[in-house]
C-alpha cells in the first residue's frame, strides 16, 4: 500500500536533484519524471521550484521551531533551556542535513517575497534564543562582555556549514555531536570565561 503522498514524492525528488545537479540547473520537468507523477500533480501543491525551495528549508524550520517552543514551554531554569535548545537544533540539522545543505546553497535565488518569509522565520527564532542568553546574562550566567547577537551568530554559524564537515556515517552520531557543540559553546560563554581587563 502506498504510504507516501505526492507532495513528499515530489520533495524528496527535488531534494535529490538540487543537492546532486544544483537548484538552477533543474527543471520542473526533470523533478515530475524523478517523482514519477505529472506537472498537474506538482502544481497541484506547489506553484513553481521557488515553492519547492522554500518547502524545503520550511520543513526544517517548523521542526526546529516547534521543538524551541516544546522546550521553552516547560519553563526550564534559563541554563537548562539553552542547553536542550542547542542540542536539539544540531541534532535536527543533522537530521536534515541534505536539505540544509541544498538551502544554504541555494538561497539566493529564492523570488523576494520568500526570502522576506524566511528572513522572518529565522528571526523569530533567533530572538527566542538570544532571549534565553539575555535571560542568562541577567542571572550572572553568561559573560557581558559580548553581545548575545554575537553569541548567536557564533552558535548558529557552526550550523551553516554542517553539511562541509559533518557525516552521519562519521565516527560521532549526530547526539555525540550535538552535545559537544553544545558544551563548547556554553563553556565559551559562561561568566567565568570572561576576560579580564588589564
Amino acid at each position: 500500500m502506498r504510504q507516501t503522498s505526492v507532495a513528499d514524492d515530489v520533495m524528496r525528488a527535488a531534494l535529490e536533484l538540487f543537492a546532486g545537479q544544483g537548484y538552477a540547473n533543474t527543471s520542473v520537468q526533470q523533478v515530475v519524471e524523478a517523482a514519477g507523477v505529472t506537472k498537474g500533480a506538482l502544481y497541484h501543491y506547489f506553484q513553481s521550484k521557488d515553492d519547492l525551495l522554500f518547502a524545503i528549508y520550511e520543513r526544517i524550520l517548523s521542526v526546529q521551531t516547534e521543538h524551541l517552543n516544546a522546550i521553552v514551554e516547560k519553563e526550564l531554569p534559563v541554563g537548562q533551556s539553552l542547553r536542550e535548545v542547542c542540542v536539539d537544533v544540531v541534532e535536527t540539522s543533522a537530521d536534515f542535513l541534505l536539505e540544509g545543505t541544498v538551502f544554504f546553497r541555494s538561497q539566493h535565488m529564492l523570488s523576494a517575497p520568500r526570502q522576506q518569509e524566511v528572513t522572518r522565520r529565522r528571526r523569530a527564532y533567533h530572538e527566542v534564543f538570544i532571549g534565553l542568553l539575555a535571560q542568562g546574562q541577567t542571572e550572572g550566567l553568561y559573560r557581558k562582555d559580548i553581545p548575545v547577537t554575537v553569541m548567536a551568530a557564533h552558535f548558529f554559524s557552526d550550523l551553516h556549514y554542517l553539511s562541509s564537515w559533518y557525516s552521519p556515517a562519521g565516527p560521532e552520531d549526530k547526539t555525540t555531536l550535538a552535545h559537544q557543540l553544545t558544551d563548547m559553546f556554553l563553556v565559551s560563554i559562561a561568566a567565568s570565561n570572561r576576560t579580564t581587563e588589564t
